[in-house]
């Protein structure tokens, strides 16, 4: 590994100090990781984000005081520029979409290896999205054979696919706006005028439309 390689700062979150432990030697076996502080709760885990200011936060959903979910709806309204990784046992779907309806980039199972932790993690810095293989396949099977929509919606323009697009790669607004040369606000108007003409209220459910009309191919 090349000492020019930034390091990746990370928070921890998981109320049990062996599975910390765990986690924190998997993620410290690559070089350019570094855990830089742990909390065994919602509240602490928060805390110890605003104190850090984090790339990375690695969050269990369930937790004391504040749960994962809660913690990560809150980091993405007050530390936007930390991504969010669940790390949880929980591999059913309503925990699956809330946390990315919450603002996790990434939705990893507790099962996988120190390999695919450690790619997680680099994946979720570098602006990707990262999801558990199992997870994936959901995701894709949800939106494949979801029913059709209720309501007829509108032809979106081509500007409006192409936020769309970067949207389902896991991109947020300030990275939608800087790989379409536009202002973060404006990128953030784009999604409100998809969202109205999907008549859907959040990004996921927009994507997996999306899917399912083939206007958008999840890799």
């Amino acid at each position: 590994m090349k000492n020019s390689e930034p390091t990746i700062r990370v928070v921890l979150a998981d109320d049990h100090a062996v599975v910390r432990k765990g986690i924190r030697e998997f993620l410290e076996e690559d070089a350019a990781i570094r855990v830089v502080a742990e909390a065994s709760d919602g509240e602490q885990a928060l805390a110890l984000v605003a104190r850090e200011q984090p790339d990375v936060a690695v969050f269990d959903i369930q937790m004391p005081r504040l749960t994962g979910l809660d913690a990560a709806r809150r980091v993405k309204q007050e530390f936007p520029n930390t991504r969010i990784l669940m790390l949880t046992a929980y591999e059913d779907e309503p925990y699956i979409f809330a946390a990315l309806q919450a603002g996790a980039s990434g939705y990893l199972l507790k099962t996988a290896s120190s390999e695919e932790l450690v790619q997680a993690v680099r994946a979720i810095a570098e602006g990707e999205t990262a999801l558990s293989p199992a997870i994936a396949k959901r995701l894709v099977q949800r939106a494949a054979g979801g029913a059709a929509t209720a309501e007829p919606v509108e032809p979106l323009t081509e500007r409006e696919l192409q936020v769309l697009r970067l949207a389902a790669k896991g991109l947020g607004n300030k990275q939608i706006g800087a790989a379409l040369a536009i202002s973060d606000r404006t990128a953030q108007g784009h999604l409100a005028n998809i969202y109205a003409k999907l008549h859907v209220a959040t990004r996921t459910e927009a994507v997996l439309l999306a899917v399912r009309e083939k206007w958008v191919v999840l890799e």
